[in-house]
């Protein structure tokens, strides 16, 4: 897809754009393409990054299974064609006045806004956890420095203790967190080290995942490695020195306390905090997130704004696969409503977790907002069962679909 000339723009031509999208990443550059499929022009993608990636293969990077090159390219390469991108960041939004606010000053009104910003990842919310990010034996991979981090530690360890963390409350692909432990096991085993290395993984829920037919996979998977899973808990504090790993019941004082030799941390996660500011959340939302309908992904109090992905106030569970079929309702309703009809396309709440769960088999997740299943492929009900079909379409054919598909608006 060709590159967008105008993204060295001038102050004078940023003044208005009739669709301003803020967020560069998976939901705002395919949310812009599928606007310009419908006809929509005068569209301006706010990103700050120049590098855009695809996340879903920070987990094989950290498990050893795919080359951190194979995640990026450069953000104006997969700007659609006539979109401006104006590379900055949002410091505010004026729903009242139909403005953003750039961390540059610039002032943007908009006739439309779609808000795909993604969560904001706190390295401060758990004591100690920011400073021990930066000793040798902590990590985080979310981050794709930290994925390569990960996979460095994770390939040389031949024994000691590795703890894997998933945090509580809202995050995105929080089923992502077990994804290189499991193919760190299949590589242990191997080597035949396995039975030398504890594994510990922490996770909110009261069961390793939280849905009962993926939890039988799961569960079959977790006794094969011998994994010691602590369920319903969170970690408390670490201790980059002491190398040490405060881990706690969710609700409950007592904590237990547990030495590493690797952390893989993924840190609580929230909205931006312009969100609230703005007044684009619910009064009562602790987390922040927009208040949309979760049908229309129109805000409710607010008829020219929309949200998709992490930072919107929806039912699902929030990934990468929902949000390409939110990308899809929020494209067809907002040109509706530039061309003065009611929008008609309703989100129904399809949430989607490929859990790796070895070096070759996945676990394909697909769920409704009550955890029923949810197949894309009726005739394939059973994906959700560990194979090898679901690691080729997670590994080599989500990839490919993404670049060449997604970001352009096709799928």
């Amino acid at each position: 897809m060709d590159s967008p000339e105008a993204s060295h723009e001038t102050r004078a031509e940023a003044a208005h754009h009739r669709v301003i999208i803020v967020g560069g990443g998976n939901g705002g550059v395919s949310a812009a393409a599928r606007l310009r499929r419908a006809g929509v022009s005068d569209i301006a993608v706010i990103e700050p990054q120049a590098v855009h990636r695809y996340q879903p293969l920070f987990s094989h990077v950290a498990g050893g299974t795919a080359r951190a090159s194979q995640t990026s390219r450069p953000q104006a390469d997969v700007m659609p064609k006539g979109v401006r991108w104006v590379r900055d960041a949002v410091e505010a939004v004026d729903p009242a006045a139909r403005t953003v606010t750039t961390s540059g000053g610039d002032v943007l009104g908009y006739d439309h806004l779609v808000l795909s910003p993604g969560m904001v990842k706190d390295g401060t919310a758990v004591a100690g956890l920011a400073e021990a990010l930066d000793t040798p034996e902590v990590t985080s991979h979310y981050e794709l420095d930290g994925a390569v981090k990960l996979s460095a530690l994770l390939r040389d360890m031949r024994s000691g203790t590795v703890v894997f963390t998933q945090p509580p409350g809202p995050a995105s692909c929080s089923g992502a967190a077990q994804k290189p432990m499991y193919q760190a096991c299949a590589y242990w085993r191997a080597l035949g080290c396995l039975d030398d290395i504890r594994v510990v993984l922490v996770v909110p829920e009261e069961t390793v995942f939280g849905l009962a037919h993926i939890d039988a996979e799961l569960e079959r998977v977790v006794a094969e490695f011998g994994i010691e899973v602590r369920t319903a808990s969170e970690i408390r504090a670490v201790s980059g020195a002491e190398r040490k790993v405060a881990i706690g019941r969710i609700g409950e004082p007592d904590a237990e306390e547990v030495r590493y030799d690797v952390l893989n941390v993924v840190p609580p996660q929230s909205a931006p905090t312009w969100i609230s500011a703005a007044g684009l959340a619910a009064a009562d939302d602790p987390e922040g997130f927009v208040e949309v309908d979760p049908e229309t992904l129109r805000h409710r109090r607010f008829d020219d704004v929309w949200a998709i992905g992490d930072a919107a106030g929806t039912t699902n569970s929030k990934s990468g696969g929902a949000l390409r079929k939110q990308t899809f309702v929020v494209a067809e309703n907002l040109a509706a409503a530039l061309r003065g009809q009611e929008p008609t396309r309703r989100y129904d709440g399809y949430g989607v977790c490929p859990l790796t769960v070895s070096r070759s088999s996945v676990v394909w997740a697909e769920f409704d907002p009550d955890g029923r299943p949810d197949p894309t492929i009726s005739f394939l009900p059973q994906m959700y069962r560990e194979n090898r079909l679901a690691w080729i379409a997670d590994r080599y054919v989500l990839p490919w679909v993404y670049w060449n598909l997604i970001l352009r608006g096709r799928v």
